[in-house]
């Protein structure tokens, strides 16, 4: 399907987010759509796919305009969208998603349904059980199950928003080269929003790049991680020095904790946290990394063992004494766990800065107006959180973190978001460790993980390992211990 997009313009309040933007994509190709942050880039999917409607501009499709006003008119013309965050029903069951929407919806049979489940997730090597509930799932799987709910539906344009986020090398393998034969064989319009370049240069015939709502140019592939790189950010970024932290007492320590859930054991897990230490977490989703993370800050409570903050015995506490303790959680899930759709982000700051009953709302926005210049959140005080970009709703939760908390948990604190606002949070994060703040992320980004991590933990089916030498570590090494060889030679 070849697809024009004519003079689009919208805008949020305040924010123009596509301003008068043109471009054209051709049938069979595979091609990035890339920008920093905030640049337009998910807003422009979002137009071109239905979930959102622009302020002026037109759509053609094959040379006919298409006017329509939901993601289910899109998909009927073809045009289906996965995005950062997918968008499913959380009580649903895994087939029970995957047949919602559909021509013949949940009365379709069951058997039927099964069978063309298996039959995508076979192809793209999805691991999808279709009787699990939807909360039950990671990301990464939700994910797959949206990718192969699009295709079941026979799209013809597929929008990609961030699809690699947390699935593991083997099955990105297979899901590039699923695309290509998509783009290749059945003439399959693929737009790729990424921030992972590697990935844009790895599938991608050609880039289109944002910058602040407007197109500013592209470039045919294949070009090199600098030059994309320039064309984002008008250009190259610098390389960025870590700085070295004086680490203090212990503040945070598991004694041989064993954490059970009905599909994964973690026995006799034991760390010790000090002041101003970073402990990065690596592994496939769901091989107890989340579980480890989640425990140290009371979401995930331990059969055996004992868990402590600045010497204080938390085993089986609630999540609130955690709080109290001078924990602070940041998950993967901005909008499922870390916001709360619907509210503004006044509304949000209100919730963390209110200590009464009573909310003073100017105080409110005035505290807001100086967080959001701070983090430099491109939105409003008035700007409902779901409104934002992913790096602005990132950018959001930093500013709803305490200042210097004992202890940092975060699940990706850099999901989805470009290199330069990757480093920004980064920033963030050393200055507080700076300040004695201990540290302990997990993320699927190798290169994050070295970068970053004083100490690096790997997980595998429930057991795990500490890399000997995290300055000496190699992304070859750590994908030998993600994918289980916890042997000599693996280490």
């Amino acid at each position: 399907m070849n697809i024009e997009l004519k003079h689009i313009h919208k805008r949020f309040g305040a924010v123009l987010a596509n301003d008068d933007i043109s471009l054209t994509f051709s049938a069979g190709r595979i091609v990035g759509v890339l920008g920093e942050n905030g640049a337009g880039k998910s807003t422009l999917m979002k137009i071109l796919s239905g979930y959102q409607r622009p302020d002026s501009g037109l759509i053609l499709l094959d040379g006919q305009p298409a006017a329509y006003h939901s993601p289910l008119d899109a998909i009927a013309h073809g045009v289906g969208m996965l995005q950062q965050d997918p968008l499913d029903i959380a009580p649903f069951t895994v087939l029970e998603n995957f047949t919602y929407g559909r021509p013949g919806g949940l009365s379709m049979g069951r058997q039927a349904a099964r069978k063309a489940l298996f039959e995508i997730a076979r192809r793209y090597g999805f691991t999808l059980d279709p009787e699990t509930p939807i909360s039950h799932l990671s990301i990464g799987q939700r994910q797959q199950l949206e990718i192969a709910r699009l295709l079941s539906l026979g799209v013809k344009t597929l929008i990609l928003d961030e699809p690699t986020t947390g699935i593991s090398a083997e099955q990105k393998t297979i899901l590039f080269q699923s695309l290509r034969a998509l783009a290749r064989d059945d003439g399959m319009s693929i737009l790729l929003v990424s921030h992972k370049l590697e990935d844009v240069i790895a599938l991608c015939d050609e880039v289109v790049v944002l910058r602040g709502g407007r197109f500013v140019g592209g470039a045919t592939m294949p070009a090199t991680p600098e030059q994309l790189v320039g064309l984002m950010f008008g250009q190259p970024l610098p390389p960025e020095p870590r700085p070295a932290a004086q680490l203090g007492k212990p503040v945070v320590q598991l004694d041989h904790v064993t954490i059970r859930t009905p599909r994964l054991t973690i026995q006799d897990f034991s760390l010790t946290l000090r002041a101003g230490e970073v402990v990065g977490l690596a592994g496939l989703d769901h091989s107890g990394q989340e579980l480890v993370l989640r425990a140290c800050v009371g979401l995930a409570r331990p059969s055996h063992g004992t868990l402590t903050i600045g010497g204080r015995d938390l085993t089986h506490k609630p999540y609130r004494d955690f709080v109290a303790a001078g924990a602070a959680f940041g998950a993967a899930g901005r909008i499922e766990e870390g916001l709360i759709a619907g509210l503004t982000t006044t509304e949000h700051i209100a919730l963390t800065a209110t200590t009464g009953a009573l909310v003073n709302w100017a105080n409110a926005r005035t505290i807001t107006e100086a967080q959001l210049k701070q983090y430099d959140v491109r939105g409003t005080p008035a700007s409902p959180v779901e409104t934002l970009s992913g790096g602005n709703q990132q950018r959001l939760l930093m500013a709803l973190m305490p200042q210097s908390p004992v202890l940092m948990a975060l699940e990706q604190p850099t999901r989805g978001l470009d290199v330069e606002s990757a480093r920004w949070i980064w920033a963030q994060l050393l200055e507080r460790r700076a300040h004695g703040t201990a540290i302990l992320f997990l993320s699927p980004d190798l290169d994050e993980l070295i970068a970053y991590s004083d100490r690096i933990f790997v997980f595998f089916a429930g057991r795990f390992c500490e890399v000997p030498d995290v300055r000496a570590a190699t992304i070859d090494q750590l994908g030998r211990l993600i994918g289980g060889d916890f042997t000599p030679e693996g280490r």
